[in-house]
């Protein structure tokens, strides 16, 4: 499952793998409430309300902002398909009203996308091609990773955005972890934790490890850097006991001036488990 086979993120029309902004100072209503997959389908007045800021997005856990005098910050994280994690910061960008999408559309046109955030997908999985994995027969502890959509990674690798950083489901590198699925973006400011101040602090639900018999989910930052290059991340580790109990990591989240961290914890993975949820601040 998944892969995108119809290549919705990359589809002006389709709604899936868009990050739109809405005008909620607008009044509008509207009686027919049907649920649609395009923009074109929605009514009129609904579609003067929507706004396109960016485009080829698998899936994100949110977006998180951060003051830098008059502007923001913003942080995307893309969870991946098989192979990576990948966060991406942007400041600047060119909004498309939905209205010029659709009329480009109907003129069998393409509108003007300088400056409209891609992150890639479904040709590009963070840092690298979207990979197909196959095990190997031969050797258990080898894998096949094959190039899924050559064509999507060439034409989109011009036009995306690169990460900030990767993290891999798969990483060989004794102070890193196998990842799961990424599922919080936040930037620390404050300097309770001092060796935190300035990072982009994110979270994985569950380390890969195989020996372990309980999950534990990971926290681990980053740093932006100037010169394009793309960032490394360190591993935060926790102090705190969670004793036989599975720790999935959730959710993360901070006040409003970001100067403080909240990590969210739930003991199962399944939903309808209930009353497993714990909020904890993270502190030095």
């Amino acid at each position: 499952m998944g892969y995108d086979p119809f290549n919705l993120s990359q589809d002006d029309m389709e709604i899936a793998g868009k990050i739109i902004e809405i005008d909620v100072v607008k009044n509008t209503f509207i009686n027919d409430s049907s649920v649609v997959t395009r923009f074109n389908e929605l009514p009129a007045p609904i579609q003067e309300t929507l706004t396109l800021i960016a485009k080829g997005v698998r899936n994100i856990p949110g977006i998180s902002f951060q003051r830098f005098y008059n502007q923001y910050i913003k942080y995307v994280g893309i969870v991946g398909q098989d192979l990576a994690e990948s966060i991406y910061s942007f400041v600047h960008y060119k909004p498309i009203p939905v209205t010029q999408l659709i009329q480009a559309s109907l003129m069998h046109s393409e509108p003007d996308q300088e400056g409209l955030i891609n992150f890639g997908w479904r040709g590009w999985e963070g840092a690298f091609p979207t990979s197909i994995i196959s095990g190997c027969s031969a050797n258990p502890a080898m894998d096949e990773k094959v190039i899924a959509y050559y064509n999507d990674a060439v034409k989109t690798s011009v036009l995306r955005i690169q990460p900030l950083t990767s993290y891999f489901h798969q990483d060989p590198r004794p102070d890193k972890f196998g990842g799961t699925a990424l599922t919080g973006v936040q930037a620390y400011m404050g300097h309770g934790i001092p060796d935190l101040t300035g990072s982009v602090v994110f979270t994985d639900i569950a380390r890969k490890e195989g020996s372990q018999p309980m999950v534990r989910g990971v926290l681990a930052c980053t740093r932006v850097r100037t010169d394009g290059k793309l960032s490394d991340f360190r591993v935060i580790e926790t102090d705190y006991n969670f004793g036989s109990q599975s720790a999935f990591y959730v959710s993360l989240g901070t006040n409003l001036d970001q100067t403080r961290l909240y990590l969210g914890v739930y003991g199962s993975m399944n939903v309808n488990d209930s009353n497993q949820g714990t909020v904890f601040e993270i502190v030095s």
